[in-house]
């Protein structure tokens, strides 16, 4: 365990290195979620004016339900497309030096999947920031901040494990990209990332409450909207459980895995 700890550490220190020198990268990084914020949170700010909307979306502040949705989206965006760097170093040849080096093999996926968290992690924190100056009251606190952080970063190692997973079978960038954006529309819009679940219709509600996103979600909303509800523990073991399958999966995919 020691041993793929300190691997995964590795992997993961070269990855956000990488990450680090991008500078355009790191910019758009910091942007990016405030023009999330800004931009939708406040496009259908007048929605709540609507009483019976008002009390579907359980808060008179628009801004204040989408701030949880803007969150899962910002972390779903850079996590899930994990899985090009994969594809990056099979094809500059890193991927094989990894593969032969002595080393653990489920450190090459964790690693990049702690990576991939810390990046979505750091956007995540710029969100929250943004959201409190424009107003957003988070309504458990700061140890509720820390929680929704927490759950973002669950969900990030769930959505950055299942695309670098399929990336050890896909071999082309375009192939991956391809199947990533057939997935990350289902998973954001059959969500109640951008609207409630009970407005949907009855077929897609099925579908969101088999959506890990939407497992995300709610304890998220709840410690924004609501505070401290029962739903936060219950539903963040929930991701948690689904972590571990997602991790157990992956691992196993790369202890298979060959560099052709």
């Amino acid at each position: 365990m020691k041993e793929l700890i300190i691997d995964s550490y590795y992997i993961a220190w070269r990855e956000l290195k990488k990450y680090f020198r991008q500078k355009t990268r790191m910019i758009v990084t910091v942007i990016q979620p405030f023009l999330w914020l800004v931009l939708m949170g406040n496009a259908m700010s007048g929605l709540t004016s609507n009483p019976m909307a008002a009390q579907f979306l359980g808060t008179g502040n628009y801004l204040t339900f989408m701030t949880p949705g803007i969150i899962l989206m910002t972390v779903m965006f850079t996590s899930i497309f994990s899985g090009t760097t994969v594809v990056w170093d099979r094809r500059f040849g890193y991927l094989d030096k990894l593969l032969a080096a002595p080393i653990k093999r489920g450190a090459i996926p964790f690693g990049k999947m702690f990576a991939a968290a810390v990046q979505g992690l750091l956007q995540a924190v710029i969100i929250i920031i943004v959201a409190i100056l424009f107003g957003v009251k988070f309504q458990s606190g700061f140890l509720g901040i820390l929680m929704i952080l927490l759950i973002a970063t669950l969900l990030a190692f769930i959505l950055a494990g299942f695309s670098l997973a399929l990336s050890v079978r896909i071999k082309t960038i375009e192939t991956l990209m391809a199947v990533i954006n057939l997935f990350m529309m289902p998973l954001m819009f059959a969500s109640n990332a951008l609207f409630p679940v009970n407005v949907m219709p009855k077929w897609l509600q099925a579908i969101a409450k088999v959506n890990p996103v939407t497992y995300a979600i709610v304890p998220m909303r709840d410690l924004t909207v609501k505070g401290w509800t029962q739903n936060v523990w219950v539903y963040t073991l929930i991701i948690l459980i689904i972590d571990i399958i997602v991790m157990v999966w992956t691992n196993r995919v790369f202890k298979n895995a060959t560099a052709e």
